[in-house]
């Protein structure tokens, strides 16, 4: 059955696009059918997987407006398990576009339903801000999962991500529920990060998940040249902790799929 996984946060630079463009990876690398919708009319998710944003005729934009179906928009990968449905500069208008238009709310809700089932994941990497955007992507998804920053402003971050959440479930999406919260940036030379992931870990002890995303000079330089981690360096530390953060996703969605049917 396909999970689809809405991954934001209203911070700026908490490695959002990162954790996209990098768990899509390695959940493919995984033989997990994967597809990464770019909801961010930056397009960092289309640039980071090697999309020339120039070449792109067809994007995220034109399905929102009605005029093309999703299998018309799908991009390849170097990864065989890997689609992508891009994000050109147009998606900048869609927010004004849609504040009239009938469920606008549900556009890509209604446009995924086609596709869905032909994937094992179906990953939403949203804008750094709460728009119709962001809206329509917590109303597709089933669940969320927020990427934050070991840093001193971090709790304040979540409490608002957390906040948009329960409104969208109240108003929008009642069965979205939160799949979990990963560290990013991870300095263990500093004190500050330990904190951080303590005072997280005692606030959502079953939502913290164990998988930290460390500080990579090799994650950072990989998106200029438009690969993933695992295709950039399978060998650094970024690489592996997105594959464990994977495998981590994988097992959790397995046992609670276990538990649901009664076997947990």
């Amino acid at each position: 059955m396909s999970r689809s996984i809405a991954i934001a946060n209203q911070k700026g630079g908490v490695g959002k696009t990162t954790t996209a463009i990098n768990l899509a990876a390695s959940l493919a690398l995984e033989s997990k059918r994967t597809l990464l919708v770019d909801i961010d009319p930056q397009g960092n998710s289309t640039t980071g997987l090697g999309i020339d944003r120039k070449q792109v005729t067809a994007s995220l934009y034109h399905v929102l407006d009605g005029s093309r179906f999703i299998g018309e928009v799908l991009c390849e990968t170097e990864l065989p398990n890997l689609l992508l449905i891009p994000a050109t500069k147009d998606l900048v208008g869609t927010e004004i576009e849609l504040v009239g238009g009938d469920r606008r709310e549900y556009r890509l809700k209604e446009a995924l339903v086609s596709v869905a089932s032909h994937y094992d994941y179906v990953l939403l990497d949203c804008p750094p801000s709460l728009g119709l955007l962001t809206l329509n992507a917590l109303t597709a998804a089933e669940s969320l999962l927020i990427p934050i920053q070991s840093e001193y402003y971090a709790l304040e971050g979540l409490s608002a991500i957390l906040e948009t959440m329960r409104l969208v479930q109240q108003g929008l999406n009642g069965l979205l529920r939160l799949e979990g919260i990963v560290i990013t940036m991870f300095d263990s030379r500093n004190r500050l990060s330990h904190q951080v992931v303590e005072d997280i870990r005692a606030h959502f002890p079953d939502k913290l998940f164990q998988t930290i995303i460390r500080r990579n000079v090799r994650l950072s330089e990989s998106p200029s040249y438009g690969k993933p981690i695992c295709l950039y360096d399978a060998s650094s530390t970024g690489a592996q902790d997105y594959r464990d953060l994977a495998k981590e996703l994988i097992s959790r969605g397995e046992f609670n799929a276990a538990t649901e049917k009664g076997f947990g």
